[in-house]
This record gives C-alpha cells, sequence and structure tokens, in this order.
C-alpha cells in the first residue's frame, strides 16, 4: 500500500486510507450463518471417498452459509452370519474388495481394496471413536483431517485403519498424542460419543452413506442422498435459503490448497478449477513453485504430495 495513504486524518477520525468514503451499504451475508449441514458419513465407507472432490468444492465456495457438521453413521459393527449389504451383494470382507474398485474405478478416486482379502478391516467402529475423540479433545477441523488421512491410508494406501498401531500413527502424524488418544477411544466415553452421532443420524432420518442433509432456521431442509454432482448441493441450499443465487467465493489457489490438504488426486484438482484431466499436467506446472511438490501415481492415477 502507498505509504502516502497511511495517515491518522484529524477530519474523518481513520487511521488508514484516506479516501475511504463517510458511509457506505456493506453486504454482511457472509457473517450469519443460518443453515446447518449435516455430512453423516463412515470411515470405510467407499462412495463417500468418492464424494471427496464435490464435497470439498462445496465446502470451500459455499461454507459462508452453513455451519458445517461431519456424523459419525456406524456402517460396520462387525461381521456376521449373514449379508451386511444385499444390495451389492456383500456378505463378507471378501466381497468388498471388488466393490471398492469398481467404486475406485468409477469415481477416479482410487481405491486398491486387497486389504479385505488379506487384512480386512473387521469393524468401522474403532477409526469412528478415534474421530469423536479427537472432535471432543481438539476441534472438528483436526478431526475431519484425521477422516482424510485415514480414508487415504485404507483406500488409496490399503491400510487397516482398525487397527490401533495405524490409528495411532495416523493420529501421530497430525501432531496429536495417537497413543492417548486411541486408548480414550477404547473407553467406554469413546462408545458414548459415537452412540451420539447414532442417534443424531437416526432423528435426521440417514439409512445410507453418503447422506448430506441441510436444515434452516425453520426446521425445514433438504436430504440428498448419495454421491451427486457439485450443482444438486448449491440447489438444496438455495432451496434450504429460499434464494434464487447465491454467491460462491472463489476457489482457493492450488497452492493454497496443496498446504492445506497435502495430497491431492487429479480428481480431486480437476473438479475443484474445472479442469480436464488432460490439461492436468500443464495446470499444475502453472500453478505450483517448482520444487514444492511431488507428483505420484497410484492404480493408474497422478496424485500430488506437498513437499
Amino acid at each position: 500500500m502507498n505509504k502516502n495513504n497511511m495517515i491518522c486524518d484529524l477530519e474523518t477520525g481513520v487511521c488508514g486510507v484516506s479516501s475511504e468514503a463517510e458511509m457506505e451499504m456493506i453486504d454482511f451475508i457472509q457473517s450469519k450463518k443460518s443453515i446447518d449441514v449435516y455430512y453423516v458419513t463412515d470411515p470405510i465407507c467407499s462412495h463417500c471417498w468418492a464424494l471427496e472432490p464435490v464435497l470439498r468444492r462445496f465446502v470451500e465456495q459455499y461454507s459462508h452459509y452453513f455451519h458445517f457438521h461431519t456424523v459419525m453413521g456406524g456402517l460396520l459393527e462387525k461381521w456376521g452370519g449373514g449379508p451386511v449389504d444385499p444390495a451389492n451383494g456383500i456378505s463378507g470382507p471378501a466381497d468388498v474388495a471388488g466393490h471398492w474398485r469398481e467404486v475406485g474405478e468409477y469415481s477416479r478416486m482410487p481405491i486398491d481394496g486387497s486389504l479385505m482379502i488379506d487384512n480386512p478391516v473387521q469393524s468401522s467402529y474403532p477409526p469412528s471413536r478415534v474421530f469423536k475423540v479427537i472432535q471432543k479433545n481438539h476441534h472438528d477441523e483436526m478431526a475431519y483431517e484425521y477422516l482424510r488421512r485415514a480414508r487415504e491410508a485404507l483406500f488409496a494406501f490399503n491400510q487397516n485403519i482398525s487397527d490401533p498401531s495405524i490409528m495411532i500413527k495416523i493420529a501421530n502424524k497430525l501432531g496429536l498424542d495417537g497413543e492417548a488418544i486411541v486408548k480414550e477411544a477404547e473407553q467406554p466415553i469413546g462408545q458414548e460419543l459415537l452412540n451420539e452421532d447414532f442417534s443424531l443420524a437416526r432423528s435426521l432420518g440417514v439409512r445410507g452413506f453418503p447422506t448430506i442433509i441441510m436444515i434452516n432456521e425453520e426446521n425445514k431442509g433438504v436430504k440428498i442422498v448419495g454421491g451427486r454432482p457439485l450443482e444438486n448441493y448449491a440447489e438444496g441450499l438455495k432451496q434450504v435459503l429460499n434464494k434464487e443465487n447465491l454467491q460462491p467465493k472463489q476457489q482457493p489457489s492450488l497452492s493454497i490448497l496443496l498446504d492445506k490438504e497435502k495430497l491431492l488426486f487429479s480428481k480431486e484438482i480437476e473438479v475443484m478449477y474445472d479442469v480436464e484431466k488432460s490439461e492436468i499436467p500443464s495446470f499444475v506446472e502453472k500453478e505450483l513453485p517448482s520444487g514444492s511438490f511431488e507428483a505420484k501415481e497410484l492404480l493408474g492415477e497422478t496424485y500430488l504430495v506437498k513437499k
């Protein structure tokens, strides 16, 4: 800023830019969040992993309109003798591998899936309880980051996120005391916190994941089940706000986004910036400083890691 503007003007009573108008109308819509958005999910939900690119953009561009709440839904307590997901032909963990690979190939959010044959996740409750303990002891953003890292570990890198050692490792990488968090999650409080989310999910009428529910101050809302395009969520927000037009925020730069997320798959970049897959190399070269990232490949998909 030009230093000549940085003055304290006796007539206007302004310390700063002296050319400011005495009075102006300002739109403070971003300061009033009248909508609650509930994202009901589970750490081992493959369709939730597939939704990541769209959900991230929705939150980045529209969160000034709403409070965002992540709710654990309890997808798998344990494997039993009967079908767990008859619609997808899933009776046991081995049946999951093929289904996950299909979801990964269709969504282009890579899923290995062979873990469910070799070293299957026996329950989604342990990582869900860790999420709740982090949420209680720290804050929503840290818990959500744990959920993201857990999904990367499970789907992309084939790690059993119900294994205490894996959960501890993920939490430690966030700068937390993973051992203490996992120990607390194994105490009765862990399940008590999780049961609160289960009750909330039931009260919202959730029966599958992912489900996003938007509720306004009049307790009227919209429920969107399954992974949908960005336009669906924006339209739902319009309905609950009773607005014809929304004012999305500008997407963060790729440099800022990668600083925050640490790892991004090509599909996530494509969705966030409306870039074609073939344009990703030139887009990344233009947007990111040389040497600030490493490009890798997994299951035919490129991903970027922050150095």
